[in-house]
């Protein structure tokens, strides 16, 4: 088939890309790299010579009409602007982005008959009340800019289901981590206790530590992106992706530091957006896609420390 990735130079775009690429697709990247890296690509394109990469934004409609002359039969839309306290310093950069953006990509697979798949966020979900976890059903609670302009996007895609009979799935990951991810970025966790660890420096956790978080190997989490584009019966669906296991951040920080590990605790920068607990409930996407999570939170830790001292 012909693919566009937005934000494909991204972390979880770049293992979205690499696992297209291995079932021989000819796939084309969006990315204006403002959150990512041609680096990130280097050894993708070496190996696989059907990936076309253009630089430039989801906002620039003219772009956008020049490149769906390809007339993609999916659009993988994971561009957007990620960073929680960004949104909140600058709500009007997150919303223009991640809602225009996600109009304009619209606009474009609707005139082409493209399957749309769109990246959104566990960010959107108020916190699990109980040890099943957040099914998709549960209530929707956006306690930052950046998590209501999510809501706003899939809403905004599945209106375009609805009235006009665009094929649109949204796409609801948990914490994704892994290869690639930087360690400065938000909701990358694991990859800044595990890159504290290498240099030496304590391991910061906001708060208490208590809050919990339902870790997703991205190697996982492309499988299960990938998988969903594919299928039929993920039209105009909502699904879930996450481990079905929560771990606090206090517990986290002693796996990957080890029990005599520093770790100080410091202020909250935005303890307004915290959700207090994330716990997935992924059953849907098992039975509509029969997709299960293979990579161990221990074994995720290990490759991805791995992958981090190459990069010392």
């Amino acid at each position: 088939m012909d693919i566009l990735v937005t934000g494909g130079a991204g972390f979880i775009g770049r293992w979205v890309v690499k696992r297209l690429a291995e079932d021989n697709h000819r796939i084309w990247i969006l990315d204006n790299l403002s959150n990512s890296s041609m680096d990130n690509l280097k050894d993708l394109q070496l190996i696989y010579p059907d990936i076309t990469f253009i630089k430039g934004s989801i906002t620039d409609n003219y772009l956008l009409q020049t490149l769906f002359i390809n007339k993609f039969n999916i659009c993988y839309h994971l561009a957007a602007s990620i960073n929680v306290q960004d949104s909140i310093d600058d709500p009007k950069s997150t919303f223009e982005n991640d809602v225009i953006g996600t109009f304009n990509v619209l606009e474009q697979c609707k005139l082409n008959k493209t399957k749309f798949v769109y990246m959104s966020t566990c960010m959107v979900y108020s916190k699990a009340s109980n040890k099943e976890g957040i099914s998709e059903s549960h209530p929707t609670c956006p306690a930052s800019p950046y998590a209501a302009a999510k809501l706003a996007g899939e809403q905004l895609a599945l209106s375009y289901y609805y009235a006009y009979g665009l094929p649109v799935t949204i796409l609801r990951p948990f914490n994704t981590y892994g290869p690639y991810q930087k360690q400065n970025s938000e909701g990358g966790v694991i990859s800044i206790f595990i890159n504290k660890k290498l240099i030496k420096e304590p391991l910061s956790i906001y708060g208490d530590g208590s809050q919990t978080r339902d870790f997703l190997y991205v190697t996982d989490c492309a499988d299960f992106v990938v998988r969903a584009g594919y299928s039929e019966k993920t039209t105009g669906k909502v699904i879930n992706a996450g481990s079905g296991a929560d771990i606090s951040i206090t517990e986290l920080a002693k796996l990957i530091a080890g029990e005599a590990g520093n770790i100080k605790y410091v202020t909250h920068i935005h303890p307004q957006s915290e959700i207090q607990k994330l716990l997935c409930d992924a059953r849907y996407s098992q039975k509509l896609l029969g997709w299960n999570p293979k990579i161990s939170l221990a074994h995720g830790i290990a490759q991805t420390e791995k992958f981090l001292k190459t990069q010392l």
